[in-house]
C-alpha cells in the first residue's frame, strides 16, 4: 500500500520549469471540458451499441470454449476512437459537425462497451447459469436435484434484477477510493493514458496506424474463419481437428487447432499465464489422466461412458475444482488482508475516514500537482447525492427479493436478504482489492455463495439455489469493481462521474439484452452445444454445477481416491501461490499460476498450444523491434480476436438456416484408414 501511494505521489508539489516537458493536463489546458450532459452524445451510444454486439460475441465465444477472457479495454477504446473520429471527419467535411470528438466522449464509449460486454461474463452463460440446464445436469449425473433450462425471457429478467445493485453499492465511495486512497486501478489507469494519448496530435497519428493494423488482421481472421468453415461438414472435421503431433497426441488433446482467437489471446496474456496453461495440460493430459485410466476397473468401473462423473471425468472435474478453490481461497485471504491493512493505514494516517463528498481545501490543493488539482476539481464538480445511492440500492434489493423466488422456487426471500446485507461489504472489498492488485475476485465470491446457500438449502433444491445465489453475488461484486475502474479512468480523462455512472447504467442495460440474445443464438444454432467434445463445450458450467453438488452432498459425490488427490492439489495450489509471493517480484514472476494450470485439466491443452504460439510471435517481435511490438501488438492481437469472434455470427446464422459446409476434411489413423479402404473395396 505504501509503495502504491509513493508511486502515485511522485512529483506532487513540484513546479515544472519552462524547459521540462508539459504534463498531460497542460497539453489539454486550451480545450474546454464539456458538461456531463454534452459528454453523453447520441453518436457515442450508437457506436457503443454496435461495439457491444461485437464484443459480446467475442466474450461469449471465449466464455463457452475455455473461459479465458483477456482485457478488451484497449480494443474498446481504440475502436471507439476510430468510429467516432471517422464520423466527425465526415460531418466536418460536409460542415454539419456541431460538437467535436473529445477524450471524455471516448471514455463514455469505452465505459459503455466494457459494461455491456462484461455481462457476457458475469451473466454466467458459460458457468452458473448454463450449469442449471438439464444438459449439464445429465453430464454431472445429477438428475435428482432438478434443473432449469435456458429461456430468453427468464434470463433477461434475471439479469435486469441482479445486474444494477453493484453500481449503487459502491457509488458513495468514489471520492474515498479514487482521490483519498489514491488507488491505482491499473487497467483503468492504462485505459485513461491510452485515451489521453489518442487525443494528442502524435497519439492520433499512432492510433490511426494501430487501427489500420487492427483492421488488417481483423479481415485476415474473419476470412480465415470463413475458409475453415468449408471443411467442417461432419463430426471431427476441419482444421480445428488437425492432428498436428500425431493421432495419439490428438486423442490426448495435444494439437494446434488453427484458432486465430487464441493466438491473439496468447499475444495479450502475460507469458507466465500461457506457460502455466501449457504446464497444466502436460501434467493432466500428458501424465495424470493416462495413469488414472490404467487403473480402470480398480479405481472406477471399466464400462462407464467417457462423460460419467463416477469415472475418469470425475477426476478431471473435481481435481480442477480443488485447484481453482485452493487458488481462489489463497488470493481471497491475500487480497482481503491487503485491503484491511491498507484501510488501517489510511485511517491511522488520516485519523478518520474522509467524507465521500468532502471538497478539497486550499491547504490540500497547494500540495497537489497541476494535473491532480485539475482532475480533483472536475471529479468533485458533478456530485451524485448519497440519498440517490441508498434509495437505488434499497429499491432494487426489494424488487429482486420479491421477484427472484418466483424464478427459483428453492431460493427463498430470506436467502436473498442475507446476500444483500453482506453484498455491499464484499463489493467494497472487491473494488478496493481490485484497485490495489487489478484482480477482481468476483468468481471467488460467487463460489462462496454456491457453498453457503447450497448447504443452507440442503439436498432438496440446494444445487439450483446455490447456482442462482452465485449469479446474484457475482453480478454485484463484479459491477462494483468495474464501476470503480471506470471512475478512475474518468478521473484521469476529466470525464464527469455522472456521465461515467450513466454510461455504465446504459451499458449494463444493453448487456442485459444483447448478451442473452447472443447466447440464445449459440444455444439454438449448435445441436451439440455444451457437450464435452463439441465446438462450444462450456467447460465451467460442469465445474460450477459440480461445486454446487459438492456443497450439498459433500464428499460422497467423489469417485475412489479422488478426495486424496483433491486434498493434494488444493494444498499444492496454496503452496505454489505462497512460494510465488515469498520469492519476490523477480523470481516469483517465473512461478506458474495454479488457476491457469487448472483450466486445461478438464478441457485439454489444445488452446494452450495456440496461446503459446501467440506468445512466441510476440517474443520474436519484441526481440526484433520492441518499440514497434509495444505499439502494435495489442492492435494485432485485438484484430485476430475480433475477426474470428465476429465470424461466429454468420456461422451461427448459417447453422440456423440449415446451410451445411460442402467438405469434410478428417484425419484417421492407419489402422482405421485400412479398415475403411477394405470396406470400400468390398
Amino acid at each position: 500500500m505504501d509503495e502504491e501511494r509513493v508511486e502515485n505521489g511522485e512529483g506532487e508539489g513540484k513546479k515544472e520549469s519552462k524547459g521540462e516537458e508539459r504534463s498531460v493536463e497542460e497539453i489539454f489546458e486550451s480545450q474546454e471540458v464539456p458538461s456531463w450532459r454534452n459528454q453523453l452524445t447520441v453518436r457515442a451510444f450508437v457506436v457503443s451499441f454496435v461495439l457491444s454486439i461485437m464484443f459480446s460475441f467475442i466474450v461469449m465465444k471465449l466464455n463457452l470454449t475455455t473461459g479465458i477472457i483477456p482485457s478488451l479495454n484497449v480494443s474498446a477504446g481504440l475502436l471507439g476512437f476510430f468510429f467516432v473520429k471517422t464520423w466527425t471527419k465526415m460531418l466536418q467535411k460536409s460542415a454539419l459537425l456541431k460538437q467535436p470528438f473529445t477524450r471524455q466522449e471516448n471514455t463514455v464509449i469505452q465505459t459503455c462497451v466494457v459494461a455491456s460486454s462484461g455481462i457476457a461474463f458475469s451473466g454466467g452463460f458459460g458457468s452458473y447459469l448454463f450449469g442449471m440446464s438439464e444438459r449439464i445436469a445429465k453430464q454431472s449425473e445429477d438428475n435428482g436435484d432438478g434443473f432449469k433450462n435456458p429461456s430468453l425471457g427468464w434470463i433477461i429478467g434475471f439479469l435486469f434484477v441482479v445486474s444494477f445493485l453493484g453500481l449503487f453499492s459502491v457509488l458513495p465511495l468514489r471520492k474515498i477510493m479514487v482521490i483519498d486512497f489514491k488507488l491505482t486501478y491499473p487497467s483503468g489507469t492504462a485505459t485513461a493514458h491510452l485515451i489521453n494519448s489518442f487525443h494528442t496530435p502524435q497519439g492520433a497519428k499512432l492510433a490511426k496506424k494501430q487501427v489500420k493494423a487492427l483492421g488488417k488482421f481483423f479481415s485476415f481472421s474473419f476470412l480465415w474463419g470463413f475458409f475453415q468453415w468449408f471443411f467442417t461438414a461432419g463430426d471431427d472435421c476441419g482444421f480445428v481437428n488437425f492432428p498436428t503431433f500425431g493421432i495419439k497426441a490428438y486423442k490426448n488433446k495435444f494439437y494446434f487447432d488453427f484458432s486465430a482467437t487464441y493466438v491473439g489471446v496468447g499475444m495479450i496474456c502475460p507469458y507466465i499465464i500461457n506457460i502455466s496453461v501449457l504446464l497444466g495440460g502436460i501434467l493432466s493430459w500428458g501424465l495424470m489422466w493416462p495413469l488414472i485410466e490404467e487403473r480402470k476397473g480398480d479405481w472406477y468401473p471399466a464400462g462407464l461412458p467417457a462423460s460419467n462423473m463416477h469415472g475418469l471425468q470425475g477426476y478431471k472435474v473435481f481435481i480442477a475444482i480443488a485447484m481453482i478453490l485452493g487458488d481462489g481461497l489463497y488470493n481471497f485471504f491475500k487480497v482481503f488482508s491487503r485491503t484491511l491493512t491498507g484501510l488501517f493505514r489510511q485511517v491511522r494516517g488520516n485519523q478518520a475516514l474522509p467524507v465521500a463528498n468532502q471538497p478539497v481545501t486550499p491547504d490540500v490543493s497547494k500540495r497537489l500537482s497541476y494535473d491532480d488539482q485539475r482532475r480533483t476539481q472536475i471529479f468533485l464538480k458533478d456530485q451524485i447525492p448519497m440519498w440517490f445511492s441508498v434509495a437505488g440500492y434499497v429499491a432494487i434489493a426489494v424488487i429482486s427479493t420479491i421477484l427472484l423466488p418466483h424464478l427459483f422456487r428453492d431460493l427463498k426471500w430470506y436467502h436473498i436478504l442475507v446476500i444483500y446485507i453482506f453484498a455491499p461489504i464484499l463489493a467494497f472489498c472487491n473494488a478496493y482489492g481490485c484497485g490495489l492488485t487489478d484482480w477482481s475476485l468476483a468468481s471467488t465470491y460467487g463460489k462462496l455463495a454456491i457453498f453457503t446457500i447450497g448447504a443452507w438449502v440442503g439436498s432438496q433444491g440446494g444445487v439450483l439455489a446455490g447456482l442462482a445465489a452465485c449469479g446474484v453475488m457475482m453480478n454485484i461484486v463484479s459491477t462494483a469493481s468495474d464501476l470503480m475502474q471506470d471512475f478512475k479512468t474518468g478521473y484521469l480523462t476529466l470525464a464527469s462521474p455522472r456521465s461515467m455512472f450513466i454510461s455504465q447504467v446504459i451499458g449494463t442495460t444493453m448487456g442485459c439484452i444483447i448478451s442473452p440474445c447472443v447466447f440464445w443464438l449459440f444455444f439454438k444454432a449448435f445441436d451439440d452445444f455444451g457437450m464435452p467434445d463439441s465446438q462450444y463445450p462450456a467447460p465451467f458450467a460442469v465445474v460450477y454445477r459440480n461445486m454446487a453438488i459438492l456443497g450439498v452432498q459433500g464428499f460422497s459425490a467423489l469417485p475412489k481416491n479422488c478426495l486424496s488427490l483433491c486434498y493434494g492439489f488444493f494444498a499444492a495450489a496454496i503452496l505454489i501461490n505462497f512460494s510465488k509471493d515469498m520469492m519476490g517480484k523477480k523470481w516469483g514472476s517465473l512461478v506458474p499460476l495454479p488457476m491457469a494450470m487448472a483450466i486445461p485439466f478438464y478441457i485439454g491443452p489444445y488452446f494452450a498450444i495456440d496461446m503459446c504460439i501467440g506468445s512466441l510471435i510476440l517474443f520474436i517481435w519484441e526481440k526484433l523491434n520492441k518499440t514497434k511490438a509495444d505499439a502494435f501488438a495489442p492492435a494485432v492481437a485485438s484484430g485476430l480476436i475480433c475477426g474470428d469472434g465476429i465470424w461466429t455470427l454468420p456461422s451461427s446464422i448459417l447453422a440456423l438456416a440449415g446451410v451445411k459446409p460442402p467438405i469434410c476434411m478428417k484425419f484417421l489413423s492407419r489402422a482405421t484408414n485400412a479398415k475403411v479402404d477394405t470396406f470400400l473395396r468390398s
